[in-house]
């Protein structure tokens, strides 16, 4: 999906049976090989006693909380994914996309179109039945004879919580820490405000821990926490760099800044990107431009055409 190959669940095992962080995605060829893993480890679903979702998003939660159910296990989830989840189990009430507004007030009046020409992606309801509880704040959690913190990681989505397992040296990092690709930002629904300046200030919040091991939800496991942190912040503070000189030239929109920048690890042009990831950058370039504002080094002005972001000019 979405150019992602695979999401990594992970099992922690103790005398009363099986932690699951994440569950997967609630497909039949997901569930298959997740039932033939846990075979191979010797066991299989009527082991499972917990699920520890890292976020709302369908690769991660909708298997966690099917299979959750039908087990009658427990099943937790950060609390901020409750505005999610209550959308999703009211979709006959939507009349458009939530995501289609963020695009249009970022300029992409013409991704927005195509967008909302797409086949709609109704899921079963029973894909987003609520958890069985709410992670609520940063909190410590007894797995076996472990103690796992659950720490609050907003950003990529506003509940988004990782696990950290101090005495073991890992952090079972959901989408917060990814070892080679950056997480979304502003791809959330319904939207919030300074998605990026959550997750940045989530990143510096991991990067306090101890240096642990990434046990990610996608991609290989990485062996410094810090060292992540590091990157991804440097990262983006190159991209709000990038995005406030691309103002220099005069007022612009975020889709017309994201189509100065390039995109992907190979530097593509935004000319050369599908529609969905010409939405995706559109989406992610507007939620730098906003913390860019949110610092004062930027302006914002609504106009017909979108938000329109201008340079603070310093008065001499």
């Amino acid at each position: 999906m979405d150019g992602l190959r695979a999401i990594n669940v992970y099992v922690i095992e103790d005398d009363d049976g099986l932690t699951l962080i994440d569950g997967g995605w609630a497909i039949p060829v997901a569930r298959d090989l997740l039932d033939r893993s846990l075979t191979q480890l010797g066991a299989g679903f009527g082991d499972i006693r917990r699920f520890l979702v890292t976020h709302v998003h369908r690769d991660h939660f909708t298997m966690a909380t099917v299979l959750g159910h039908e087990l009658g296990v427990d099943v937790g989830l950060g609390v901020g994914e409750k505005p999610a989840l209550d959308l999703l189990n009211n979709l006959d009430r939507v009349t458009e996309s939530p995501f289609l507004g963020v695009l249009r007030s970022a300029g992409a009046h013409e991704v927005a179109d195509l967008w909302a020409q797409g086949e709609p992606d109704v899921p079963p309801r029973e894909h987003w039945a609520y958890p069985t509880h709410w992670f609520e704040s940063d909190h410590a959690i007894s797995v076996g004879e472990r103690i796992v913190d659950a720490v609050h990681t907003p950003g990529h989505t506003p509940g988004h919580f990782v696990f950290a397992d101090r005495a073991a040296g890992l952090l079972f990092a959901g989408d917060h820490v990814l070892p080679t690709i950056t997480p979304s930002i502003g791809f959330t629904m319904p939207p919030v405000d300074n998605p990026l300046g959550q997750f940045m200030a989530s990143l510096t919040k991991v990067r306090s821990l101890p240096d642990l091991r990434v046990l990610p939800a996608h991609g290989p496991v990485a062996e410094s926490t810090h060292a992540r942190c590091d990157e991804l912040l440097a990262h983006h503070d190159t991209r709000l760099a990038a995005s406030l000189a691309a103002l220099d030239d005069g007022p612009r929109t975020a889709l017309e800044v994201a189509g100065s920048l390039g995109w992907t690890r190979h530097e593509k042009a935004f000319a050369d990107l599908d529609p969905y990831n010409q939405g995706m950058a559109a989406m992610e370039t507007k939620a730098h431009l906003d913390l860019l504002v949110a610092r004062g080094d930027a302006t914002a002005t609504d106009d017909e055409g979108g938000v329109v972001y201008a340079p603070v000019v310093e008065q001499r």
